[in-house]
């Protein structure tokens, strides 16, 4: 039996639009879920005005303790002089809780940090497959897009994997060159590109299946045209993610015991 044309034509625009909206659903019915695993990283002390300090974004994975974000978020020094700590910040029946976290890991050349909550426990996420990202695909991150200005109430963003490149960027010259540069062009590794538009407080925010939740990547940097205030107003749409598959290795070599390692 042949169906006119126009009638298929309606049917399958019809079928798009149901998906379309399927899938609209599936990430505000996950968000519930999502948004308590994510944190704001910072550090606290007592004798500065304000004792928190804001840095990035984190969240929460594993056994509920275990808190991934980036290594530039945590590379600061602490004045442990004064007292100063790493903390994480989170809301709790619609209050702003703290908690104090100590760095137990790094792996600089991911730009990947691991933090352990000293007290309690959160809700986590759970790490996908990265390996089975395709370009054009769309995925969710939330975190905290400037920092805690608007409160701590974790902002969602969604974006299409643009590319799968090289972290590599090569400079233009010399002059731009740097130590970490150098490093990154002798081992590169391939990032994820999106389209979706962050922001420098997104760092360590985590890139998620907005159907499933699996976390995919970590939001790691934001392309900014010029000064960080410049990307408040006008914001490039550019953003890199790690793959998960090296928080993976990060969390697997930390729960190897000691004489293994």
């Amino acid at each position: 039996m042949n169906y006119p044309a126009k009638l298929v034509s309606s049917v399958f625009v019809l079928f798009y639009l149901h998906n379309c909206q399927a899938a609209e659903n599936a990430l505000a019915d996950l968000l519930p879920r999502i948004k308590p695993a994510i944190v704001a990283v910072g550090t606290i002390q007592p004798s500065r005005t304000p004792p928190e300090i804001f840095m990035g974004t984190g969240f929460v994975v594993g056994d509920g303790r275990s808190i991934i974000t980036n290594a530039h978020v945590v590379a600061k020094e602490l004045d442990v002089q004064h007292l100063e700590k790493f903390a994480i910040f989170f809301l709790q029946d619609h209050k702003v809780m703290m908690g104090q976290a100590d760095l137990t890991a790094t792996d600089d050349n991911h730009d990947l940090a691991l933090l352990t909550l000293k007290g309690g426990q959160l809700p986590a996420m759970e790490i996908g497959d990265s390996n089975k990202v395709r370009e054009g695909e769309v995925y969710a991150f939330t975190g905290y897009p400037i920092g805690m200005v608007l409160g701590v109430h974790p902002v969602t963003h969604k974006g299409m994997i643009s590319a799968i490149s090289p972290s590599a960027i090569p400079a233009s010259n010399s002059k731009q060159l740097n130590v970490k540069m150098v490093k990154s062009l002798k081992t590169p590794f391939d990032v994820f590109q999106l389209d979706g538009t962050a922001y420098p407080g997104n760092s360590g925010s985590p890139l998620y299946d907005p159907t499933s939740g699996k976390v995919i990547g970590i939001l790691d940097k934001v392309f900014v045209q010029g000064s960080k205030e410049n990307a408040i107003s006008n914001p490039s749409g550019i953003t890199y993610a790690i793959p998960a598959v090296h928080i993976k290795k990060l969390l697997e070599v930390e729960s190897q015991p000691e004489s293994n390692q």
